[in-house]
């Protein structure tokens, strides 16, 4: 009888490993004239994923200050926002079709959406897409980017000038309130060092109070 049980140990042990891969989406961005030029956003439906960018040969701009070197940190989104980002995905026959208008627009970055799942897989690329959909999707996921790319910028401020704090949390307070940057829990660490740093301006850290009160709104 041991050998029956041996080779039930071992296929219960293989088990996961044979099991359908979870759905995953990934977004592509690039725009050799911004900083970071290059970016990629992966998320998975329960909100985990991971973001990495690559900042490019765009010139610095001392006016901006100090600004972030690459980033390659797992992120965490809300499960809500992830459900309605897979959702919308789903609905679009997981970008299994041409989604670029080709309309004369400005350009915005191109983007590619690539959708991987245990029900296929599809990608689509585009700088302004012809489906409402995709593109309110698209415009959400660079501003998710956004708001993770802003965490690291405070986080370099916090460094290295934490006077120049104040008139960044000024942009994201105004930021997050139009849209521009999106699921600011994906940078409640930062935040929460703000909050609670003694050392930085009596502002800084009721902002970053405020824009936690949003995060778990």
């Amino acid at each position: 009888m041991r050998a029956p049980r041996l080779a039930l140990a071992f296929l219960a042990a293989a088990l996961p490993a044979l099991a359908d891969p979870a759905p995953t989406l990934q977004l592509d961005y690039s725009n050799p004239g911004l900083t970071p030029s290059h970016w990629v956003l992966t998320l998975s439906p329960d909100g985990t994923g991971h973001f990495r960018s690559e900042r490019g040969n765009a010139p610095l701009d001392a006016s901006q200050g100090f600004q972030a070197a690459n980033v390659d940190r797992d992120i965490k989104v809300s499960g809500e926002f992830a459900a309605r980002v897979f959702e919308t995905v789903h609905q679009q026959k997981n970008l299994a079709s041409n989604c670029e208008s080709h309309l004369k627009v400005a350009f915005q970055g191109w983007k590619k959406l690539s959708y991987s799942g245990p029900d296929g897989t599809g990608s689509c690329t585009f700088n302004y897409s012809k489906d409402k959909d995709i593109q309110e999707l698209g415009e959400t996921l660079v501003a998710v980017a956004g708001a993770i790319l802003e965490g690291a910028r405070l986080e370099v401020l916090l460094q290295h000038d934490r006077l120049g704090l104040d008139k960044e949390m000024d942009y994201l307070m105004e930021a997050s309130g139009d849209g521009r940057v999106q699921q600011i829990c994906a940078i409640r660490g930062i935040l929460e060092r703000l909050a609670g740093d003694p050392e930085v301006m009596e502002r800084v850290r009721k902002r970053a109070r405020l824009l936690l009160a949003r995060a778990d709104g």
